[in-house]
């Protein structure tokens, strides 16, 4: 856990139970769909706090978007305050846990909520730069800062 946290006291949400799809859900031929995507990164630790992502309502099911024509995924996040110095790491955990999940022709857009982050340009521009994307994570300590907040046991 980071020392001198910024937001101390966040909001923590309940869990919500896993839904388990029906076998005639319409989605179920889809390759992608939203919830799928959810269920998959709503665990993600967040780096300040022993919370997952999704008790701390940084992520929802409601904020991934899926475009199938287009071939355009858009996850949105909102960071628990909105001077959150995390809010690029919790980007690049998002990115690497999902780096290898859809096909190719899919691009995948990490953003933070519309006026939810003091940097929200800056922000949106680290995350969706795959150059810049493979410099943060050539940091071994932020590299080793994603890997704990994707492979968390405390949750």
């Amino acid at each position: 856990m980071t020392l001198g946290l910024i937001n101390a006291n966040p909001v923590v949400h309940a869990k919500k139970e896993r839904v388990a799809r029906p076998l005639d859900d319409p989605h179920a031929d889809d390759a992608v769909d939203p919830l799928e995507i959810y269920d998959y990164v709503r665990d993600i630790r967040d780096p300040e706090h022993p919370y997952s992502l999704e008790q701390l309502s940084v992520l929802s099911e409601e904020s991934i978007t899926v475009d199938e024509k287009l071939g355009r995924i858009l996850i949105t996040f909102t960071p628990t305050i909105q001077h959150c110095s995390m809010a690029t790491v919790i980007g690049l955990c998002l990115r690497e846990k999902l780096k290898d999940c859809f096909p190719a022709h899919f691009k995948v857009d990490i953003k933070v909520a519309p006026g939810s982050h003091a940097d929200e340009e800056a922000v949106n521009k680290q995350l969706n730069d795959k150059e810049r994307v493979a410099a943060a994570l050539e940091n071994p300590n932020l590299r080793q800062l994603v890997t704990e907040c994707l492979y968390s046991s405390e949750l």
